[in-house]
């Protein structure tokens, strides 16, 4: 039996019990993340980068998802349904109940299909937890997308070091009609 070993839950590390069925995925460091050739910039990004994501995603998890209306996270869930994407909140304290009518999953590995974005309302603490979380699902998303102040440069470059793209501190709702997308 092997020992125990942190798992990813909801952006933030747990300890589970002994593994019993190796990981999709083992989590580890690229060659050239570590030997520090993955030289990202976050500060500002090309509208065409935004818009190729915003037009190619259809199926997005939502860490962070909040049945509350008042919630940032419940007005963007709520944009993103109305443009058509597939939305799939991830919220542990609300796991098994619905928001916006989608069923909420307690983590990443527990939405039943692959998506394509993962969007993060989460403080930018938990952006590297979410990262490797993303890391070990069997198939990963194509980008990680944080929120406004959502930011952390060292979970950004692990995640494009495992070919993921990344947005940071920024928000869908409001790059969308700003690039006046339409799909």
């Amino acid at each position: 039996m092997r020992k125990a070993r942190p798992r990813i839950y909801a952006g933030e590390a747990i300890l589970a019990g002994p593994l019993s069925v190796e990981p999709a995925h083992e989590v580890l460091e690229p060659r050239d993340m570590a030997e520090g050739k993955v030289d990202m910039q976050h500060d500002t990004y090309e509208p065409d980068y935004l818009r190729k994501i915003l037009t190619d995603v259809r199926t997005i998890a939502l860490l962070g998802a909040s049945p509350n209306p008042d919630r940032p996270s419940h007005g963007v869930m709520r944009f993103l349904l109305s443009k058509g994407y597939r939305v799939f909140p991830v919220n542990p304290g609300q796991a098994g109940k619905e928001i916006l009518g989608q069923k909420v999953y307690a983590r990443l590995a527990d939405i039943p299909e692959p998506v394509d974005m993962v969007d993060v309302f989460r403080a930018p603490e938990y952006l590297s937890a979410i990262v490797e979380e993303a890391i070990l699902l069997p198939q990963r998303p194509s980008v990680i997308w944080g929120q406004l102040s959502v930011r952390d440069d060292n979970a950004a470059a692990k995640a494009e070091a495992y070919g993921m793209n990344v947005v940071m501190d920024r928000c869908p709702a409001i790059e969308y009609p700003r690039l006046n997308i339409v799909r």
